[in-house]
């Protein structure tokens, strides 16, 4: 069986909640369970990390200093991570690095010293899986309200939250289109009425 050497972690409505161009370390708080789920993944010596667009620096509405702050910010809170990625730039910008580019991830998979291929990366929006799947990697889509329906329905994998994505690739590669718990699906997926 193939073995998960990494698992690559976008950060803002993954980790912790979505705060638009937040530069304010204040303002980060960690999603639930994904300080558990990061314990997981470190008790069995699977290496984690971080890849994350930040366009509020190509913006103007963010320095790579309150990037570089609220980084630190989840690495006091959740990490110690193995690696950090981030793309400063914006959608036109034309870089490598942005997902769903496979920049970033090629970039942290070789920090890392493992292959594209052994990696998970795990992540709230479409562009997420489509930068894993162009690099190779194994994707997981754990949708927020922000997710778009269309995103959920093309994802290979879909996880009802941040821990039964993790509990997923503890023995290997992700399996089959919905990663369920131990809750009903139907509870799983419940957002409180509200519209993905």
């Amino acid at each position: 069986m193939s073995r998960v050497n990494a698992v690559l972690f976008d950060r803002d409505g993954t980790l912790v909640h979505d705060v638009p161009y937040n530069g304010d370390p204040d303002r980060v708080r960690p999603v639930e369970g994904a300080r558990e789920a990061l314990g997981l993944l470190r008790s069995r010596g699977i290496r984690t990390g971080v890849v994350t667009n930040q366009s509020g620096i190509a913006r103007g509405l963010l320095t790579d200093a309150d990037v570089r702050r609220v980084n630190r910010r989840v690495d006091e809170l959740l990490g110690p991570f193995d690696v950090w990625g981030v793309c400063p730039h914006g959608p036109d910008d034309g870089c490598h690095c942005r997902k769903p580019e496979p920049g970033l991830i090629l970039w942290a998979a070789g920090r890392l010293c493992t292959a594209p291929s052994d990696c998970v990366v795990i992540g709230d929006i479409g562009g997420d899986i489509e930068a894993a799947r162009r690099a190779g990697a194994h994707g997981i889509l754990v949708p927020t309200p922000q997710t778009r329906p269309e995103e959920t329905a093309a994802a290979d994998h879909v996880a009802p939250d941040v821990l039964t994505a993790v509990r997923a690739v503890l023995n290997g590669p992700p399996r089959g289109q919905v990663l369920a718990d131990e809750r009903p699906i139907e509870a799983a997926y419940d957002m409180g009425g509200r519209r993905r």
